[in-house]
């Protein structure tokens, strides 16, 4: 007999496990299924970002930068340190550990919500008078009922045609996350966020690290004048980024990878490393889930098509997260999974697009929130801007770290913040204030006006607020 849900969510990841929490405390009967396996074979809720993403990755790059500031900043502070070495099995445990203990705290928080957890692949199979009925295929297979149905399963690593990953030399987020030592020569496709993050995280152990980039332009996505900063302290750091490459033929021997490539001259180049991350951004995940069988709509490229409330075509069916239109970003699954289940509740959920914050996590750091000036200038918007850099901050000197700045875009009207954009120490941490200055409609002065602590770096962020009227304190 299937057991009978008011909600059953499809997938445990940001999007999906926090869609359950939310329902529950709503008072909603709920499920989730996800299928995410530990190395034993035990449930690893959490998705992409907990297990081969978001945590893991930062876990890594908290160590590699330990390893650097060791290597080449602790004599700056009269620390001398001899002999340093890396263990990158330590390196990896640790980050193994730090991404089971994310997995538990899942667990223990469905435990908490009274939410139930369903080991395994969920996949539609019809549509019943009660709702949807849904197949989990695991170690005991079991047929569930659900009124309400939140899709949120994610999406996977795009390949490049003709080299499919193969996790020991062509490597997805996955593989580039459990090296286990560190390569000589390291070679990337793509200069987004993954592909920045784990360049950062072996060249600071001792990688040769090319990244090959199709795009004429270095982070398009990010301020202009942001991504020309952070260039600049990539290079100095040796990173190497080649820019409108047009990638051929890849091929692996027992030695590595060879990858035939040229460069924006049109000139034929050969780039011979051990491995080689691709990261050329994610597609959607449907696969396996029947949507047929229920006549689910999906567009072009494989996603759920959902109106502005994330609703599907279907009634009672909804999705959100990287499954969906959309940046995908954990927080803003999250966000979505929120307001979804607030929904189904009879509230009125709520996400502003406008107001996602991007955060790189290289060093330096890079955070944005709203319009980049270029945006601005191309939907012809007056505005003001300005900047503040974090070499005329006292805590980014005490810090040692003063690369950087913290730009604001105001309206030249009204003074309210249409953009904000941080490359430096912590941006990740700083950008949150233009988050919550930008959900209320701030303007520029407002932040000016703010007493900030002293010394610290989000004096950077009131200082850039000063500028936008050209009255900076410090600089």
């Amino acid at each position: 007999m299937s057991k009978q849900f008011d909600v059953i969510v499809i997938g445990g990841g940001p999007g999906g496990y926090i869609a359950a929490i939310r329902a529950a405390q709503l008072g909603k009967n709920v499920a989730c299924v996800d299928e995410w396996k530990n190395a034993k074979g035990g449930p690893a809720p959490g998705g992409t970002c907990t297990n081969v993403g978001c945590i893991p990755s930062k876990a890594l790059l908290q160590s590699s930068e330990h390893f650097e500031q060791a290597n080449h900043h602790f004599a700056d502070h009269g620390i001398t340190v001899k002999g340093v070495a890396m263990d990158v099995a330590k390196m990896v445990a640790r980050k193994d550990k730090v991404v089971t203990q994310n997995n538990d705290g899942i667990l223990y928080l469905f435990k908490k919500n009274k939410v139930s957890f369903h080991h395994g692949r969920a996949s539609f199979v019809k549509a019943v008078e009660a709702g949807y009925e849904i197949k989990v295929t695991g170690a005991a297979d079991e047929t569930l009922v659900g009124q309400q149905i939140i899709v949120a399963t994610g999406s996977n690593a795009r390949a490049l045609p003709g080299a499919p990953f193969d996790e020991e030399h062509i490597l997805s987020n996955d593989g580039a996350l459990r090296m286990g030592a560190v390569p000589k020569k390291l070679g990337l496709i793509g200069s987004g966020v993954i592909g920045l993050e784990m360049g950062s995280v072996w060249r600071r152990l001792g990688a040769e690290v090319t990244i090959l980039e199709a795009l004429p332009i270095f982070l398009g996505a990010v301020d202009e004048q942001i991504a020309k900063e952070a260039r600049k302290a990539f290079d100095k750091q040796g990173l190497k980024v080649e820019l409108g490459v047009k990638v051929g033929d890849i091929k692996t021997s027992k030695k590595g990878v060879s990858v035939a490539w040229t460069n924006a001259k049109g000139e034929a180049q050969t780039l011979e490393v051990d491995k080689l991350i691709v990261s050329i951004g994610r597609v959607p995940n449907t696969i396996g889930l029947n949507a047929e069988a229920v006549g689910l709509q999906l567009d072009e490229r494989g996603a759920i098509v959902v109106d502005a409330d994330c609703k599907t075509n279907l009634p009672g069916v909804w999705a959100v997260g990287d499954v969906v239109r959309g940046p995908m970003l954990a927080h803003k699954a999250e966000e979505e999974g929120v307001a979804v289940a607030e929904r189904i509740a009879g509230q009125h959920g709520h996400v502003n697009f406008n107001t996602v914050p991007w955060v790189i996590y290289t060093n330096p750091e890079i955070a944005w929130v709203g319009r980049t000036e270029q945006q601005l200038k191309a939907d012809g918007v007056a505005y003001k801007a300005g900047t503040f850099p974090f070499l005329a901050n006292g805590r980014a000197r005490a810090l040692g770290d003063t690369t950087g700045m913290v730009k604001f875009l105001a309206d030249a009207k009204t003074d309210e913040i249409l953009g904000v954009h941080i490359v430096g120490p912590m941006a990740s941490e700083l950008i949150s204030e233009a988050v919550v200055a930008m959900e209320f409609k701030a303007s520029a002065e407002d932040i000016a006006r703010i007493c900030h602590a002293h010394p610290s770096l989000s004096e950077a962020t009131k200082e850039a607020a000063l500028a936008v009227d050209k009255r900076t304190l410090n600089f």
